[in-house]
């Protein structure tokens, strides 16, 4: 669990020499300590920790050279001014397509994708769809393939991540108001305003960091296991793809198609099992709602309010304000995220382990680049941590890896697939310990209550009409997959 589950920045490295390194640290202006308080991210020439880093606006407004002070005036008076939600996603936006303009710490500049890029894109994700009608009955869910450049990503997915922030941002908000009593909230009216407001854009201003950040790593739309791009868009970012098989001795086209097949494969499962969606993002909300506020620190940090000292309220989100309750409700949250999470990445890894193998004679390398990827918390997980409090446990998503890989051994691909159905049907945290018993356990039986339900609507069983296609085809495939 991160210590700063609303922190909103990278985590920073431990020093090596422990209490010490880290005064040293905070002394020379690294880190997240006192010589930066807004915490915008890491050091370096051009980055949001470089010159002007111990001003907590410079993230914002950049040099603060005198052409910029009237725009960063403006900027300031549209932060003061915020009346939205719980975050100001204006501002996130504007911080993240900066942080994309700078380029990554290796100097790659974010550039519009050529047209022979998007061509190699849909080329591969093509491809990457044919492999998978063999290794799964779900049909292909890429209605479109896509190239993007970086800020693209950032345009496409801030919806999704709007929908998995606003709930915890909530919290805060309300928090604000509540700790004071009821009869002084009327008279600090234009205070707590003046709050939420810049909590607002706070947040934003981190979001937006963390979002830019991740558009600089992010090889597609689904990199954490959730669909943050538009549904039925199978997305690559071609410069990242590079990136990311620059060092690894394999060709392009083998790592860009093997991207491919896990970007088409997380597509058929968000496209064609409706509910996916919705229970993903109901349980981080659910999760969320269980976040309570220190209200003693934050009583601490409206008393002594300064609105020319606005750093304050930014500091105390980053210093462990927010705490997940250690209630049975809120741990039954955090096993279902993680669980779900987990079949969601195990069974990509799986069927796209099924669909390469025998094709690409790199697959089992790219395989395990990428679960080492996963297992030393890459910048997905890391961002994904820092936003919600939760960090991904590898162990579970191989075990969900071997879960799916067994289940297809003892009842096919039709038997396996067939679990999507109903999110009851799905294993539990417990059958992850004990996968065994899981794939030779009886399975209830929903067709009945499917025929009912179907009879109910005056519509035919939609089960039975599947049965009877598959046994006139020799399976769910179709003609074409062979």
């Amino acid at each position: 669990m991160s210590d700063t589950p609303f922190g909103f920045g990278l985590p920073p490295e431990e020093p090596e020499d422990g209490d010490e390194g880290k005064k040293k640290d905070q002394e020379s202006g690294g880190g997240q300590g006192p010589a930066n308080p807004f915490g915008f991210g890491q050091s370096g020439a051009g980055g949001f920790g470089g010159p002007g880093a111990d001003n907590p606006l410079a993230a914002m407004f950049g040099s603060l050279n005198p052409t910029d002070l009237g725009a960063a005036f403006q900027q300031l008076g549209q932060m003061l001014s915020y009346e939205g939600g719980p975050v100001n996603w204006d501002m996130a936006k504007q911080i993240a397509r900066q942080t994309v303009a700078q380029g990554t710490p290796d100097g790659v500049k974010d550039a519009s994708v050529g047209a022979s890029e998007r061509s190699a894109v849909q080329e591969a994700v093509r491809l990457a769809d044919l492999w998978l009608d063999d290794v799964t009955s779900l049909p292909s869910g890429a209605g479109t393939a896509v190239a993007w450049s970086r800020a693209e990503w950032v345009e496409a997915t801030l919806p999704a991540w709007q929908e998995l922030v606003d709930p915890v941002a909530e919290r805060v908000g309300a928090a604000m108001g509540d700790v004071l009593p009821e009869e002084m909230q009327a008279m600090a009216g234009p205070l707590i305003g003046m709050m939420r407001s810049m909590g607002g854009a706070m947040f934003g201003t981190q979001i937006g960091q963390a979002v830019g950040v991740l558009a600089g790593e992010v090889v597609g739309s689904t990199d954490i296991g959730l669909p943050l791009g538009p549904s039925g868009k199978a997305a690559l970012l071609p410069a990242n793809v590079e990136a990311f098989g620059k060092d690894l001795s394999v060709a392009q086209d083998e790592v860009r198609l093997y991207l491919a097949l896990r970007e088409a494969a997380h597509q058929r499962l968000f496209t064609h099992v409706p509910w996916l969606r919705s229970h993903l993002f109901g349980a981080v909300d659910g999760y969320a709602r269980g976040i309570k506020v220190d209200t003693a620190k934050l009583e601490d940090v409206v008393g002594q309010f300064d609105p020319q000292n606005p750093e304050q309220l930014q500091d105390a989100l980053q210093q462990g304000m927010f705490q997940p309750e250690d209630t049975p409700e809120q741990k039954a949250a955090l096993a279902r995220l993680e669980t779900a999470l987990a079949l969601v990445e195990g069974w990509v890894d799986a069927v796209v382990h099924a669909a390469a193998k025998p094709r690409l004679s790199s697959a089992d390398a790219l395989r395990e680049t990428l679960r080492r990827r996963r297992a030393t918390g890459g910048p997905a997980e890391q961002t994904f941590a820092t936003l919600i409090g939760l960090e991904l446990r590898p162990r579970r998503l191989r075990d969900a890896s071997r879960l799916w890989a067994s289940l297809t051994d003892a009842r096919g691909v039709d038997g396996r697939d067939d679990l999507w159905h109903h999110p009851d049907m799905l294993p539990t945290a417990t059958d992850l310990d004990d996968p065994d018993g899981f794939v030779h356990r009886e399975q209830p039986d929903f067709s009945e209550l499917d025929k009912m339900l179907g009879e109910a609507a005056g519509k035919p069983d939609l089960r039975k009409q599947d049965d009877g296609e598959a046994e006139g085809d020799g399976g769910a495939k179709g003609d074409g997959t062979e």
